[in-house]
């Protein structure tokens, strides 16, 4: 019986479309366990507990550089100029604002700034204990001069001439900072985003890595890396046994490497009319 069968009015009227690139962690355990588990198979036997702790780590690890697991957030920068990090946050992709066209202008890291504790001191200079312990002010010295800095506006437009009468003339520039859209440094302790002053009141997107280990719905893989997740699991499972001879470790090893190798070209998406409109920007003639 075919999956679709009977279930195509109640698909489209339940909302869920796009689901079926995906199958649950769940069937994927179940049809580990069916292919891999058993008498005469690769592995005699093993707990359902076991085969669901290497299934989540698997999941983990394809999220971070295989699957499309990218989350993006939207707000209003505050006046405070912070950002809560997302719950499920791992590490970002991209910061960006949009402006008034929709065109998203990306924020670069402020590497030479932080948020470090700022110990309060008495007119002599020794620190100010609080029963034996040092009492620090709630914002430190350095994060307020980087919020109260006013840098160049934003370039809201592409070629607005901000820059034809410093042609030749910006010797030794860092790129780093050959940018106005503004700048931003994560407190990773705090667990905010910091921004300068002139991405203030402006529509900040974040795009960022989970884990795909959130909520129950999360826990979903992609058609084109389920094979990768097998391999990955029976990897997992045959190098953490005891007295399994090492070239059948070696064997799962490349099966895992050749398999993930194989969903990071399926999930990259690249579309052959597509490469082609870009390369032909490729054969344009430069006048000098």
């Amino acid at each position: 019986m075919g999956l679709l069968d009977n279930q195509t009015q109640t698909q489209y009227q339940s909302g869920t479309l796009g689901g079926y690139q995906f199958t649950s962690l769940q069937n994927v355990i179940d049809q580990f366990i069916i292919a891999y588990v058993g008498e005469g198979k690769i592995i005699p036997k093993i707990n359902r507990v076991d085969v669901a702790f290497h299934a989540q780590r698997a999941l983990q690890e394809l999220s971070f550089d295989t699957f499309k697991s990218t989350k993006a957030h939207e707000i209003e920068v505050p006046a405070t100029l912070q950002m809560l990090l997302p719950q499920d946050y791992v590490n970002y992709v991209k910061l960006s604002w949009s402006d008034s066209a929709g065109i998203e202008h990306v924020l670069y890291p402020a590497i030479k700034t932080s948020n470090p504790k700022n110990i309060k001191q008495n007119a002599d200079g020794t620190y100010n204990l609080n029963s034996d312990e040092l009492d620090f002010d709630t914002e430190s010295d350095t994060w307020a001069a980087y919020k109260s800095h006013t840098p160049n506006d934003n370039v809201d437009k592409y070629d607005d001439g901000t820059y034809d009468l410093v042609i030749g003339e910006r010797y030794g520039i860092d790129p780093a900072h050959a940018q106005t859209n503004g700048s931003f440094y994560i407190d990773e302790a705090a667990g905010k985003i910091h921004f300068s002053s002139n991405i203030s009141g402006k529509t900040l997107i974040l795009e960022y890595i989970s884990d795909s280990l959130g909520t129950d719905a999360e826990m979903q893989v992609h058609k084109f890396a389920e094979e990768a997740m097998y391999k990955s699991i029976a990897y997992a499972v045959m190098s953490t046994r005891a007295n399994v001879p090492e070239y059948i470790v070696n064997r799962f090893r490349k099966e895992r490497r050749a398999e993930v190798r194989k969903a990071k070209l399926r999930l990259s998406n690249i579309k052959l009319e597509e490469l082609t409109q870009i390369l032909r920007g490729k054969s344009k003639w430069i006048k000098h």
